[in-house]
C-alpha cells in the first residue's frame, strides 16, 4: 500500500512500504518504526503487523493545513480510529463523506478506496492510534456479536463505505488504558503476539459496546454540544493534574465551566465511570507502571499518588489487580 500526498502546491510524494504484503502471512509479530520529513509536515510512525491485523500509531506536525491524498494498492481493511490530541477532517471525493477527527474520538470506518482532500489544525500535533482487520478477520470477529456490529458487518460483505457511528464518539478511559498497553508492551516473540491480538479485540469489544449504549440512550444525552464535550475534558485533564490534591466536585464543576450535575452524569457518559472513579483508575495504572518501570519505594509511590496511607493503597492495589504491590516486581 502506499499513499500519494499532494501538497497546497501540487507537488506528489509517496508514504508507503512494501510493509503490508510481508505482514499479513508472518507467524509472529512484524514492527517498524518511521520517521517522515516533508516539506508539509513531520510524521513519526509505529507500525505493528501479524496475521489479521495492522495497527499503526503516531505523532504528525502540519505545516500546510491543506493537503489532497490518494490511496494506492489499499488492501479492504476495517478500520478502528482514535484520535488523541489535534484535530482535522478529510472529505473523500469517492462518495462524497466527511471525515471529522477531534481528541479523545473515536469511531470506526470501511472505506475501500479513497482520493479526496484532509485539512489539519497546523497549531496542534496531531496524534493517532489505528487498529485495521482484515475484512476476513473483522467478519469472524463480528459473528454473533452485538447487533449493531453485526449490521455494521453485514454492510462490509455488501461491499458497502460505512462508519460504526453517524457522529464520533468519546473515548473511555479503558480505551485510553488499552491502547498505553499496547504503545508500552515490552514483550516479545509469541507472548507479543497473544498480548497484541487479545488487546486489538478488547477494543473492539470496548468500541461495539459503546455504540450499542450510545444508541439504546440517544435520548437522554447530557453532553450533547461540543462545548459540554470540551468542559467535561477538561476536567478530566484538571483532574489528573491535581491528582495527589482532587479538587472537590463543586470546585472541579466551576472550573470546568459545568453545574456539578452535568460534571458526573457527563463523566459518566463520556468515560463510563465516576469521576473519582476515573481518577482512582487512572493513579492504580501509574502505581503499576512506577512498581514496574523503577524501584521507587511503595511508601514513597503512595505518597507521591496522594493516597491517605500505604495500607489504603495496598487494599486498592489489590483490589484492582488481585495481588498487593510488592507482588509486582517479583
Amino acid at each position: 500500500m502506499a499513499i500519494n500526498i499532494y501538497d497546497e502546491s501540487g507537488h506528489r510524494f509517496v508514504m508507503g512500504s512494501e510493509f503490508y504484503g510481508d505482514a499479513w502471512e508472518q507467524p509472529l509479530v512484524m514492527e517498524r518504526r518511521n520517521v517522515f520529513s516533508y516539506p508539509f509536515g513531520d510524521a513519526e510512525l509505529v507500525q505493528l503487523a501479524f496475521p489479521g491485523v495492522y495497527i499503526v500509531y503516531g505523532d504528525i506536525s502540519m505545516y500546510q493545513t491543506h493537503l489532497r491524498f490518494e490511496m494506492v494498492d489499499e488492501p479492504e481493511l476495517v478500520e478502528m480510529h482514535f484520535t488523541l490530541s489535534g484535530s482535522g477532517r478529510m472529505l473523500n471525493e469517492v462518495n462524497g463523506k466527511e471525515y471529522l477527527f477531534k481528541a479523545n474520538e473515536h469511531n470506526m470506518h470501511f472505506t475501500p478506496s479513497f482520493a479526496g482532500f484532509g485539512d489539519y489544525d497546523c497549531r496542534e500535533q496531531y496524534k493517532f492510534f489505528e487498529v485495521h482487520f482484515t475484512t476476513r478477520f473483522f467478519l469472524e470477529l463480528a459473528k454473533d456479536s452485538s447487533p449493531k456490529l453485526m449490521q455494521f458487518a453485514e454492510g462490509i460483505q455488501k461491499g458497502d463505505m460505512a462508519q460504526l457511528s453517524g457522529n464520533n464518539m468519546p473515548m473511555s478511559f479503558a480505551m485510553h488504558q488499552c491502547i498505553h498497553e499496547i504503545m508500552n508492551n515490552q514483550l516479545t516473540g509469541g507472548l507479543k503476539l497473544l498480548f497484541l491480538q487479545s488487546k486489538c479485540v478488547e477494543l473492539l469489544a470496548l468500541q461495539a459496546q459503546m455504540y450499542e449504549n450510545s444508541a439504546g440512550a440517544s435520548s437522554s444525552i447530557i453532553c450533547k454540544s461540543d462545548y459540554d464535550k470540551d468542559c467535561i475534558h477538561f476536567a478530566k485533564d484538571y483532574l489528573i493534574q491535581h491528582a495527589q490534591e482532587p479538587p472537590s466536585l463543586i470546585e472541579l464543576a466551576k472550573m470546568a465551566g459545568v453545574n456539578e450535575f452535568k460534571l458526573k452524569q457527563g463523566f459518566r457518559e463520556m468515560f463510563n465511570t465516576t469521576v473519582f472513579g476515573y481518577l482512582s483508575e487512572y493513579k492504580l495504572n501509574q502505581a503499576r507502571e512506577m512498581l514496574l518501570g523503577s524501584r521507587t519505594p511503595i511508601k514513597e509511590i503512595s505518597e507521591q499518588l496522594g493516597y491517605s496511607s500505604v495500607q489504603h493503597f495496598n487494599n486498592a492495589f489489590r483490589k484492582k489487580f488481585g495481588v498487593p504491590p510488592g507482588k509486582v516486581r517479583k
